[in-house]
């Protein structure tokens, strides 16, 4: 454990002085419509010919958001640590700081455990439900057992991170998601979620292989019992499939080559 860190609410001081930065106006015209406020980092993101919205303040309260400190846990430099009890993710630089991120996990019973390695990173990766998930859930998850393409509607939102054990699909991810309500809170099958602008951040940080801990019990109650137990479960959702795959006919697939309409300079015609 790194000796010399910064308290853990130190961590919630560097979140608070850039929320206020990103605060609202005092005063405002009713009469005019104001501008969504985002969190920086957490505003709209051009991507693959996709503008992605922005995340509202009210999923990025308090310490659900990115964050950069120093490390307090267990885990090698150059690697990532999960805890599922406190719903955060971390990057472990060299230096002994970590880029922290809120991350939403497994209803119980349900998570990846122990130690595995990134090998594999794919940007808008397509999903399809594995024969467990069909088999332990059949309402949720049958009628989707043809899987989804990448883009917009894939569970697996902008960029997924496969996790392995052993040279082998663990069949568990690291991957951004559309359910903003489960970030900070227990609602998967059991793969890590994050809010689409954090695991393209963390995408750009990792390089495969990489190693990955996922915190027992006994180590989250020793490294971070202030905010063990943080979050809730949710309740499985179900979604319409006829209604899904209806919308995908007429999704556009993902467009690596696009660029951003705002950078594209406007050409103004001049009169001859």
């Amino acid at each position: 454990m790194i000796s010399d860190s910064i308290t853990r609410r130190s961590f919630g001081a560097l979140m608070l002085s850039s929320a206020a930065a990103c605060g609202q106006l005092p005063f405002s015209n009713p009469e005019v419509e104001e501008t969504p406020q985002f969190l920086e980092g957490y505003g709209p993101i051009f991507d693959a010919g996709y503008t992605l919205p922005g995340i509202p303040e009210e999923y990025t309260q308090g310490i659900n958001r990115r964050m950069e400190g120093f490390y307090t846990g267990e885990a090698e430099p150059g690697t990532i640590d999960v805890d599922p009890y406190s719903k955060f993710l971390y990057l472990i630089q060299e230096d002994g700081r970590a880029v922290r991120y809120p991350v939403g996990v497994g209803r119980a019973g349900r998570s990846f455990s122990g130690r595995g390695t990134i090998q594999l990173k794919k940007k808008w990766p397509g999903w399809t439900p594995t024969q467990n998930m069909i088999r332990t859930e059949p309402d949720v998850y049958g009628p989707f057992r043809r899987g989804i393409p990448g883009g917009l509607r894939s569970p697996l939102g902008a960029r997924a991170l496969y996790l392995y054990r052993g040279g082998r699909d663990t069949f568990y991810r690291i991957h951004g998601t559309n359910d903003l309500e489960s970030i900070g809170n227990s609602g998967s099958a059991g793969c890590i979620r994050m809010f689409n602008q954090d695991i393209i951040d963390l995408y750009n940080r990792v390089s495969t292989p990489m190693k990955v801990n996922v915190r027992s019990e006994a180590e989250s109650l020793r490294v971070d019992p202030e905010y063990f137990g943080r979050g809730v479960e949710l309740p499985p959702k179900f979604l319409d499939a006829d209604e899904v795959y209806n919308a995908l006919e007429t999704d556009t697939p993902p467009d690596f080559d696009a660029v951003d309409p705002a950078l594209i300079p406007e050409v103004v015609e001049s009169e001859i």
